[in-house]
């Protein structure tokens, strides 16, 4: 980034709210509009390809919204400076829990957007990482970063997840794929669907149909999609167990 300017991606689903954007930034200097996105997915896709400094971001879009947008792009490396611009005030208080720079109600104002991207200057010469935690709501994907692209995968398709080293695989309908995650954030977060059966792993519930001793004497986790039973520690035992019984 050259001092002073910023590569901006917008993402808004009513095409009359990007244009009036775009109109917005042509009159400040230093402003690069690199992408535009009608939705969350395409957001996170336009961030992974054009690595800009600032999204322009609205929050209640159809199916992955800008809340949930931005705890997955606060993950990102290098990390956009995220401002809301949304037609409701209400969100306020979670935008700025997932360390949004600025936030804007529509219709955005000239003088309003310009002070937004002087915070977004003095952020972008001093990024700093770490990971968002929206306001008590679970996200509903998982993002895997494959290559300078990304992956979104749904939770509902996860079967199971298993730390290996600093990376969290995930293990779901279609295949396996790495996330930069810890365990037990995932485990804290998402504790209604998934059961621990060992310090390394976590299982969705639904999936295990049974327990087995194997002929070592280790309980093992019948997995209703797993192409191999997974060991269950002694100490998760009785959880699992008592879990099942509940299913």
């Amino acid at each position: 980034m050259k001092m002073g300017s910023l590569r901006v991606v917008i993402a808004d689903d009513e095409p009359l709210a990007r244009e009036r954007l775009r109109g917005l930034l042509a009159d400040q200097s230093g402003i690069e509009v690199v992408a535009e996105a009608s939705d969350g997915h395409q957001a996170l896709h336009a961030c992974a390809e054009h690595q800009p400094d600032l999204i322009l971001l609205d929050i209640a879009m159809p199916g992955l919204d800008g809340l949930e947008a931005a705890h997955h792009l606060a993950a990102f490396e290098p990390r956009p400076a995220v401002v809301f611009c949304t037609a409701y005030d209400a969100h306020a208080l979670s935008a700025f829990e997932a360390e949004a720079i600025d936030y804007l109600v529509k219709p955005v104002r000239a003088e309003r957007l310009a002070a937004a991207l002087e915070r977004v200057r003095t952020f972008a010469a001093g990024r700093q990482h770490g990971v968002a935690r929206l306001d008590g709501k679970r996200r509903t994907h998982l993002c895997a970063r494959l290559r300078g692209s990304l992956r979104l995968i749904p939770i509902e398709d996860v079967h199971y997840l298993q730390a290996e080293e600093k990376y969290v695989v995930v293990h779901h309908v279609h295949g396996e794929d790495l996330i930069e995650e810890s365990l037990k954030s995932l485990e804290e977060e998402f504790d209604e669907r998934f059961v621990r059966i060992h310090r390394n792993c976590l299982v969705a519930r639904y999936e295990i149909v049974e327990l087995r001793r194997s002929p070592d004497g280790h309980v093992q986790a019948i997995l209703r999609h797993g192409d191999h039973p997974l060991e269950v520690s002694r100490r998760c035992v009785a959880g699992v167990r008592e879990m099942l019984k509940h299913l």
